[in-house]
């Protein structure tokens, strides 16, 4: 379709948010939010093993700095979609980032690893109200003739806007003291009070749809659920194996979830309305997600522990391995939203996760060398093209799947999927390292940072599970999207 057409003008949900003119200043808005959350990520992951030493944490602290972030998130991320369609996106996503900014100074100044804790879990909450509202005010303000091309934008932007990030991170850390990695939070600040000064300017007007309701039930048992799961799957500090108690937990974050399902069908106002997953399309991109983003996850989470922990490299160094995925992120997201566009997301989706499996499968191949800047980058390198290739049409199935008014909560449900996997893939892949480093008579715990031979050995064979576990889960989202694109799935109408 032209973008000239006259959908672009006289389409009344893409011009009731802003005026035309004032689209870019929004668009603007929800990179630098999106901004926010790339970076706290990345530095997050490269910084756990300074924090470990500076708070005198333990494997399953660390592995809790990242899911208290995830778990207050990938829950109520939920109910933060719900919440951009019932009082108006722009107002919920304006909050979102001010208590994101809010816990973040909290985190800055946090006196030991369980404060820490706690101030993540309410930068979750405040990130559950300002992830979907990035990409649903961008589909909000943008008609469809142009939203592919403003999602491909948004993404390539975020990358390049955090690109500085686990660089300037890995400085600081490299040459700052052992509580350097406090500005980390701070950077949140100067971020994101220019996203709310750009998103207060330039909104003309804010729908809300006063007749919709917030399902508080439905969120608490997603939160317990989700919490309780990821307790049952975190690994313990010297790799035993799951006991009796993480098996109860586990059955009770079931039974949780299933009664969340319950509450969901029984609902006025469900933060997750199961009718949508009758829609083959959105059902397979969100399963999707989950795989790709778990893999993602959990191979940024647990590789600057072992460069760091058990190869001895500086912070400096091992950002290095980030830059690769925000320039090709930045130089391929514009590119595959408009193929998305013009030939649909399969084949590129297809293509994409295929890149990464044999990123991964070459990142698990090339660890015993040891060597960072020879093996290691270019199969990062690999990873970023890959998620190069899928993050924009991914993005723009999920959203091109519903109608107009349910973005915001198809919104919420997509970065649920992703932030949940990424809680799963910590937990999870935390007890494979846990347990894979005690299988191979480590001396320690995988992470710490620590020069003997035989903790370099065990980091490095617990870290080889990891890579292949997540060149398993590519190639399983693969399968998926050849049966979504060519299997003719029926799940509703």
């Amino acid at each position: 379709m032209d973008v000239s057409t006259p959908l672009d003008q006289h389409d009344p949900e893409a011009s009731s948010l802003c005026r035309p003119e004032n689209r870019r200043y929004l668009l603007a808005a929800a990179i630098l939010a999106s901004a926010l959350g790339f970076i706290d990520g990345s530095i997050v992951a490269i910084a756990l093993p300074a924090m470990r030493m500076s708070l005198g944490a333990t494997l399953v602290e660390a592995q809790w700095v990242s899911n208290a972030y995830m778990l207050s998130l990938s829950a109520l991320i939920l109910v933060g979609g719900s919440a951009g369609d019932r009082f108006g996106l722009a107002r919920v996503f304006g909050g979102g980032i001010a208590l994101f900014v809010a816990a973040s100074m909290a985190c800055a100044f946090a006196p030991n690893a369980d404060f820490l804790i706690v101030a993540r879990a309410v930068q979750g909450l405040g990130a559950a109200f300002m992830v979907p509202g990035s990409l649903a005010v961008i589909s909000r303000a943008y008609p469809p003739a142009e939203r592919g091309k403003a999602i491909g934008i948004w993404a390539a932007a975020a990358a390049v806007t955090s690109a500085l990030g686990p660089i300037i991170g890995g400085v600081a850390l490299t040459f700052g003291d052992v509580d350097i990695w406090r500005w980390i939070f701070a950077v949140n600040l100067p971020l994101g009070l220019l996203a709310l000064f750009l998103l207060c300017s330039k909104i003309d007007h804010d729908p809300s749809q006063p007749e919709r309701g917030i399902d508080v039930p439905g969120g608490l048992a997603a939160v317990l659920g989700l919490g309780l799961i990821a307790w049952a799957l975190t690994g313990a500090e010297h790799g035993e194996r799951i006991s009796h108690t993480n098996v109860i937990y586990a059955i009770s974050g079931l039974t949780s979830l299933v009664l969340f399902v319950f509450i969901e069908l029984r609902s006025p106002n469900p933060i997750v309305p199961l009718s949508l997953f009758q829609n083959s399309r959105f059902t397979i991109a969100n399963v999707v997600s989950f795989g790709i983003y778990f893999s993602f996850s959990a191979v940024l989470m647990y590789l600057p522990m072992l460069v760091v922990g058990g190869w001895g490299l500086s912070e400096i160094t091992t950002s290095a391995a980030y830059a690769p995925l925000s320039v090709f992120i930045a130089l391929l997201s514009g590119v595959s939203g408009r193929l998305a566009d013009r030939f649909g997301p399969s084949p590129l989706l297809i293509s994409g996760a295929l890149v990464l499996a044999t990123g991964y499968a070459i990142l698990a191949l090339v660890i015993p060398t040891q060597n960072f800047w020879g093996a290691v980058m270019p199969a990062m390198c690999l990873q970023g093209i890959g998620m190069g290739l899928l993050v924009a049409p991914l993005s723009t199935s999920v959203m091109g799947a519903v109608s107009k008014h349910s973005t915001g909560t198809a919104s919420g449900i997509n970065n649920a999927v992703i932030r949940m996997s990424s809680l799963i893939a910590v937990a999870f892949m935390g007890s494979v390292v846990a347990v894979g480093y005690g299988a191979a008579d480590g001396p320690a715990s995988f992470g710490v940072i620590m020069q003997d031979p035989g903790h370099t050995a065990a980091s490095n064979a617990a870290f080889i599970k990891v890579s292949w576990g997540a060149c398993l889960v590519c190639l399983a989202s693969v399968a998926m999207t050849v049966y979504g694109a060519w299997g003719k799935p029926r799940f509703g109408s």
